[in-house]
Formats: C-alpha cells, sequence, structure tokens
C-alpha cells in the first residue's frame, strides 16, 4: 500500500493508495483544489468539511450536467461547437453554484 500527500487548498492530507495508482489519485487532487480555488475567498471562511463539500456538490454539479448533455447527444457526434456549447454552459452553472455557495458560506461565517 502506497502512502501520498495531497494538497487541497493549501492543506496537506496524508493518502494510503494501493501501488501504482499514486499518479492517479494525484491528478484526482489537483481537480479538488482546482475546485477549491473556484470557490475562492469563501472557502477560506468556511471549515475544512464544508469547503470539501461545496466541492463535492460542485463536482456532483458537473457529473448531472454531462449525464443530461450525454443523454440529449446519445444518438449523434459530438462536434467541436457541441463541446464548446456544452462547456459554456457548464461554467455558467458553476458559476451560478459558485456564487450561491459563496452567499451560504457568508451566512454560515454569520451564525
Amino acid at each position: 500500500m502506497a502512502q501520498i500527500t495531497i494538497t487541497i487548498n493549501s492543506r496537506e492530507y496524508a493518502i494510503a493508495c494501493e501501488d501504482g495508482q499514486e499518479l492517479h489519485i494525484m491528478q484526482l487532487s489537483r481537480i479538488l483544489d482546482e475546485k477549491a480555488k473556484l470557490l475562492g475567498d469563501g472557502a477560506n471562511q468556511v471549515s475544512e468539511s464544508m469547503l470539501l463539500a461545496m466541492i463535492g456538490l460542485l463536482l456532483a454539479d458537473e457529473l448531472n450536467e454531462l449525464k443530461k448533455a450525454d443523454k440529449n447527444t446519445s444518438n449523434s457526434t459530438i462536434d467541436n461547437e457541441s463541446l464548446k456549447r456544452i462547456d459554456n454552459e457548464l461554467s455558467s452553472v458553476i458559476k451560478k453554484l459558485n456564487n450561491s455557495l459563496k452567499t451560504l458560506a457568508n451566512e454560515i461565517n454569520m451564525l
């Protein structure tokens, strides 16, 4: 069993994984770190568990949107224009969710 250290939002975590999976886990942790950075300054005002929950929501939303897009395009080929449209739609949804999460984080901090 391998042991690696990942960094999410400037915090380090020791993670055990199967031998040979180290690179994959590091790549996944970079995705989480990018989502933490996407949340911006509001993420510094919430607890670690809340931040990870917010990141999970962002990823779940992305997955949900990709599944919807997949159902809509399952019988047709996806061209570059379709990919750009999907990317723009996802970006818009993520930005809206990010703003909602920041508002929620601020409200939690005021409690």
